[in-house]
């Protein structure tokens, strides 16, 4: 729940977070400056995929510890084929919509939020697993999992995140089947969220999902080596747990939902 409160200055909010009156100004300016940095690049990855943080740098004329900083911070790195041709998605979807995030920066909790799924080996199959995360304050506000990637694993992920959240001004995505489905749209459209997608062939433009199951694949450990599928379950959902209530998130120096809470009175 996000609280507004007028009449709080900055020195007050500044005493109530526990932090120096600076820090509020420090915070936000950075943000930016990473914001716009980082859109930078998205655009040198979109005619060169292949590029790394160091011929980034030397692309922008600029020094390489940010670049390599900020592509850490949003889950950006360089794409090469790694033995598999890229294949065309033979079924394209009239559902198309701009990236939203190459121009609007997340301003607060509820914001933006972005979705997108990753699949899980155990035993002999794939396990499919969706989160919605939110941009603001990286915290994981809804997931779902299910043996198949569908339109209802994207979905019930979605629900899961309204289930406890205010709805998001905007919701991004990648162009995958499961989002340009007619069914997905029209509930979004009907909630009046404003959608984005990554533009096709462009995955580090939803980086944010893709740094989260980077790090959650090696805190989750080997899938087989429990017996069971709910022991499976259990584990991912302790593990999403950990990651929004304890783990140090990079990008925030504290917990996700603990950075959530140093922001509650700062936003309307």
């Amino acid at each position: 729940m996000i609280v507004k409160n007028d009449n709080l200055n900055k020195s007050a909010l500044a005493g109530l977070l526990g932090v120096s009156r600076q820090y509020l100004y420090y915070k936000h300016l950075q943000n930016e400056k990473d914001w716009k940095l980082k859109v930078r690049i998205e655009e040198v990855l979109h005619n060169y995929p292949s590029y790394g943080y160091r011929r980034i740098a030397q692309y922008l004329k600029i020094n390489k510890k940010p670049i390599q900083r900020v592509m850490r911070m949003f889950g950006l790195r360089a794409y090469r084929r790694r033995g598999r041709k890229f294949k065309k998605n033979k079924h394209q979807s009239e559902i198309s919509y701009p990236n939203l995030l190459l121009q609007t920066m997340p301003q607060y909790p509820n914001h933006i939020w972005a979705t997108d799924f990753t699949y899980l080996w155990f035993k002999d199959r794939f396990i499919y697993l969706c989160t919605v995360i939110d941009l603001f304050t990286r915290n994981i506000v809804g997931f779902s999992l299910s043996a198949k990637h569908d339109r209802w694993l994207v979905t019930t992920a979605f629900l899961d995140a309204l289930r406890y959240n205010p709805r998001p001004e905007i919701l991004h995505s990648d162009h995958g089947k499961e989002y340009v489905s007619e069914d997905y749209d029209n509930l979004v459209t009907e909630l009046n969220i404003t959608r984005s997608m990554s533009r096709p062939g462009c995955p580090w433009e939803n980086g944010y999902q893709e740094g989260f199951y980077s790090q959650f694949k090696v805190d989750l450990g080997d899938p087989s080596r429990f017996d069971s599928l709910g022991e499976l379950t259990a584990e991912i959902y302790q593990t999403i747990y950990c990651y929004n209530h304890k783990r140090i998130h990079s990008a925030l120096g504290t917990s996700p939902l603990e950075f959530a809470k140093r922001h509650v009175f700062a936003y309307n």
